[in-house]
């Protein structure tokens, strides 16, 4: 997992990309994809250790997250089989406070988004294919009790849609990231909190959170 988060080359996020989230958060539902990205420096493993975050600029939340791993460029035609070698959960932290404010202002949310372990990921697997992709339900548990659940039959903009448009317009390549959104049941994390990650039945992550 190291040497995955170490290759990273470009993390990609969509917002909004589940209409129950974007209607808890007060939101309009976007008409194109809607992409920020986050520092490679923001990465880090879920591991069973410890996960320290900032607490010092108000509420951190949680945002589970399917994340899919890029390992050619994209070219006309290509199927998720051609593009996608691996599948993650992932975890976009999210100093809210810190968005809401820059929401108001128009400012562009890195503050809010980017800082260091706002991008948690679980080991990989490989890519199991669109069929069971959408068979496979990914969840979030805090403190053993299950707040988020997704599966990609419900984002808004499929994967294919999402990987065309951030090819058309930032481009893509081997080594890219994309955290494809979240589902509803976002909220905060408080110091002591043991976070999980499931794939199906499957735990690929988890962490305890350490407030400084």
């Amino acid at each position: 997992m190291g040497n995955e988060i170490r290759n990273i080359r470009n993390i990609y996020c969509v917002g909004r990309n589940y209409r129950l989230h974007a209607a808890e958060l007060g939101n309009a539902v976007p008409d194109a994809p809607m992409i920020f990205t986050k520092p490679t420096h923001a990465a880090v493993q879920l591991d069973g250790s410890e996960l320290v975050l900032t607490g010092k600029a108000g509420e951190v939340h949680f945002e589970g997250e399917l994340v899919v791993r890029i390992f050619r460029p994209y070219f006309d035609g290509a199927s998720l089989h051609d593009l996608v070698d691996g599948i993650a959960l992932g975890i976009d932290f999210t100093l809210r406070d810190v968005q809401n404010e820059l929401k108001k202002k128009g400012h562009p949310w890195l503050a809010a988004k980017g800082f260091r372990n706002s991008a948690a990921l679980t080991e990989f697997l490989p890519f199991p294919g669109e069929q069971e992709l959408s068979e496979t339900d990914f969840v979030l548990e805090k403190n053993g009790v299950e707040t988020q659940r997704g599966n990609v039959r419900d984002m808004i903009f499929s994967l294919e849609t999402v990987i065309r448009f951030i090819d058309e317009h930032y481009g893509l390549g081997e080594g890219d990231l994309i955290y494809t959104g979240t589902p509803s049941g976002v909220g905060p994390v408080a110091g002591g909190d043991r976070i999980a990650l499931k794939w199906g039945e499957r735990t690929l992550g988890e962490a305890v959170i350490v407030l400084r």
